[in-house]
């Protein structure tokens, strides 16, 4: 019972900040490593609950997506190279590589960046970022002004997010707003843009995971609970990105990375990884 526990915990916690510009893994880790539930919850399980995530913004942006690849399939058949759909469908085909070509060189280097005290740096240096981005951000284009560059120059500030701390959303996030992007735009592009390599990432470590038997329910139970929490992640952030800034983001990142160095000053972290 007290994995379930855990995973319904470790759920809760991935699907509310997944789509927050704060950094989901880094979330998990801190929150797993402060708990001492590593020897239950290797970064692999951490990675293989983010699926739930997937299925929400699956489901969340169903109709931009149907929009997207039909709109694509008729440009191909068409020719029609200008077609908006099309744009946005190879900006985020494009823009995928990159993080994940990072990601299968960090695996196959087994490259370890669970460090809180990397954690800590990275957050800290993503907040001042995203804080830039909006202070200097133009934030003039909509989704309908998306070019394929927008999905190369963002998919390749997708590959900060390698570094756990820095968030997917929020990487991507920022390069847009850097960009000129509005930030509801900046948010819905970001979503969009990482589903690719959520998904890929996340079967991947799922994979590895499922098929031992005494993780597997478990599993399941944090995969529907970050399902749920992350649908809403998302509802509230558009609705959120209407009316207000990502200052409140860039405060909490600040205040997050500041409170891991005093955690680790403090020397209370546990052992169990």
């Amino acid at each position: 019972m007290e994995s379930f526990i855990q995973a319904f915990i470790l759920g809760l916690v991935q699907g509310i900040t997944e789509f927050l510009p704060i950094s989901s893994t880094a979330h998990l880790i801190i929150f797993r490593d402060i708990l001492g539930w590593g020897q239950n919850w290797p970064k692999e399980s951490i990675d293989a609950i983010q699926f739930g995530s997937v299925i929400a913004v699956i489901i969340y942006f169903w109709k931009d997506l149907q929009t997207i690849f039909s709109g694509a399939y008729a440009a191909l058949m068409a020719k029609d190279w200008q077609r908006e759909e099309w744009k946005i469908f190879l900006g985020i085909g494009i823009g995928a590589i990159p993080a994940l070509l990072g990601g299968l060189i960090f695996k196959i280097l087994k490259v370890d960046l669970e460090s809180p005290m990397m954690i800590a740096i990275v957050a800290i240096v993503m907040a001042i970022l995203l804080g830039l981005a909006e202070k200097f951000g133009q934030r003039k284009r909509g989704f309908d002004e998306l070019e394929i560059k927008d999905g190369i120059i963002v998919g390749l500030g997708q590959m900060i997010a390698l570094f756990p701390g820095a968030s997917r959303s929020g990487s991507t996030m920022t390069t847009a707003l850097f960009m000129g992007l509005e930030r509801q735009t900046a948010a819905r592009f970001s979503f969009l843009l990482g589903l690719p390599t959520l998904t890929i990432a996340t079967l991947v470590q799922a994979k590895d995971v499922a098929v031992q038997a005494d993780i597997f329910a478990p599993l399941v139970v944090g995969i529907i609970s970050t399902f749920i929490f992350s649908y809403l992640s998302i509802a509230w952030l558009l609705r959120f990105l209407q009316r207000n800034t990502n200052w409140v983001f860039v405060w909490y990142r600040l205040a997050f990375g500041v409170m891991i160095l005093a955690l680790i000053g403090g020397n209370l972290f546990k052992s169990g990884n």
